[in-house]
């Protein structure tokens, strides 16, 4: 969230912000929250983190996690959202000297829009606190093992085809490893991709590339700055993407009713409980987001990300071509997609869409996070079907921490939440697959009564 980039004429004191001697350059002026709220549009965009005011409008172009995750703080405080996704502040915080334009008031408090000071102040102390205690450290033995079990699956797929033949009962079992690979390494690319495994960000980049190029034909920029969103603002409609679903469902509890008033039926809402198992968990993966990844490296001209992407389908064509040819080859790896998708959409949805989701609140990070994630109970089986994301919560407000210490912090976040009255939910595997259908039947439920009567 932090870079260089060069103060330009919008760098000025806002007008009735307070002027120090050097006359607003270099950090000297002094503003209010009202005045910083101003500069929250596409064109004119300040922050604030740990009091100091940032004119971003530039560097915001220039941002490596993407324009839109830091444009969804202007106009805020984003010191938590900073210490998140950076693991190496210091570092950043030396990028950021060229974009101070000055500090709020004292008279100012530090967190905008009336957020609770002590919860604010309680949960910094807990961040502190984890990095003390070394929780943000990975051990790379962990993540060794990880990646040689994924590179194990698939070549005991393929080896199984060399050995044994390719009956259908074989070939079921192929894809079935396979399938088993690839969600695995989504969960593995995933950690790349927060740089929580090393503590050289290229290094992360370098094996992110890898993983979810190499092992598994997508890309790693599309797959950051569109999940780096996500944890910005999760559950924020015009913010995360993931819950951008393009009309064909309607989620939660607002903007079911906005559709129904509007009497938008895009889709007969009313049964998307339904149709949903046939549209989403079977086409994400093979249908939409192939589309959307081959589109946006193709627009942005990312040509290392589509040399990693095509390097996969060369070597998958490779190993697969002598024995099923090349419409079999296709057929396969479409169904090891169908079959990732199902378990991708599950385990990522049945943290969130049951959740809230609304327009911008403009809520503290433990707050916002909390009411758009839940936990799944812990279990050796349910660590490892999720990628550790059963522990959605610690993940969420700690994105760069390693997954193996997420149920070291979970009860100091348990506690921080029941001292401030917090939801903090843990459902069983079940309870949270099966809510996901009640939240669809419910938003559905919403749509048509204010269709019909509203």
């Amino acid at each position: 969230m932090g870079g260089g980039g060069q103060q330009t004429e919008s760098s000025e004191p806002a007008k009735g912000g307070v002027v120090g001697p050097g006359g607003g350059r270099g950090g000297s002026a002094v503003y209010t929250w009202e005045e910083v709220q101003r500069h929250s549009h596409r064109g004119d965009q300040w922050l604030v983190i740990d009091r100091k005011v940032y004119n971003i409008t530039q560097w915001a172009k220039r941002h490596p996690g993407g324009i839109r995750v830091i444009s969804h703080f202007a106009g805020e405080d984003a010191t938590d959202a900073f210490s998140a996704f950076h693991p190496d502040p210091n570092f950043v915080r030396k990028f950021l000297k060229p974009l101070l334009i000055g500090e709020l008031a004292p008279t100012e408090p530090s967190q905008d829009q009336g957020k609770n000071a002590a919860l604010v102040q309680d949960f910094q102390a807990l961040r502190d606190h984890v990095e003390r205690e070394g929780l943000l450290r990975a051990r790379l033995l962990f993540f060794s093992l990880y990646l040689g079990h994924i590179l194990l699956l698939e070549a005991l797929a393929l080896g199984l085809l060399w050995v044994w033949g390719t009956s259908w009962s074989l070939t079921l079992l192929c894809s079935l490893m396979l399938a088993t690979s690839q969600a695995q390494a989504s969960w593995l690319q995933h950690d790349f991709g927060h740089l929580s495994v090393f503590k050289k960000s290229s290094w992360n980049h370098v094996l992110q590339k890898f993983v979810i190029g190499h092992l598994k034909g997508a890309s790693a920029n599309w797959w950051n700055h569109r999940h780096f969103q996500h944890h910005a603002k999760p559950n924020v409609f015009s913010k995360d993407p993931d819950v951008n679903s393009l009309h064909v469902f309607v989620l939660g509890d607002t903007q079911p009713v906005e559709y129904g008033i509007k009497k938008l039926k895009y889709m007969p809402y009313h049964h998307q409980h339904q149709y949903f198992f046939l549209i989403g968990p079977p086409l994400l993966i093979p249908v939409y987001f192939h589309i959307q990844i081959l589109r946006t490296m193709f627009l942005r001209q990312d040509w290392v990300d589509l040399a990693w992407s095509m390097s996969f389908y060369l070597r998958f064509f490779c190993c697969y071509y002598p024995f099923f040819g090349l419409f079999g080859s296709v057929a396969l790896i479409t169904f090891v997609r169908f079959l990732e998708s199902h378990w991708f959409v599950w385990v990522t949805q049945m943290n969130h869409l049951p959740m809230e989701m609304d327009h911008e609140r403009h809520q503290d990070w433990l707050t916002m996070q909390l009411s758009a994630t839940c936990n799944i109970e812990q279990s050796t089986f349910n660590d490892w079907f999720s990628g550790h994301l059963n522990f959605q919560i610690e993940h969420h407000l700690f994105p760069t921490m390693p997954r193996h210490n997420y149920h070291l912090v979970a009860p100091l976040v348990r506690a921080l939440c029941e001292k401030h009255g917090v939801p903090y939910q843990v459902k069983t595997l079940k309870k949270g697959i099966i809510d996901v259908v009640r939240s669809l039947k419910k938003s559905g439920d919403l749509w048509l009564d204010a269709y019909l009567h509203k």
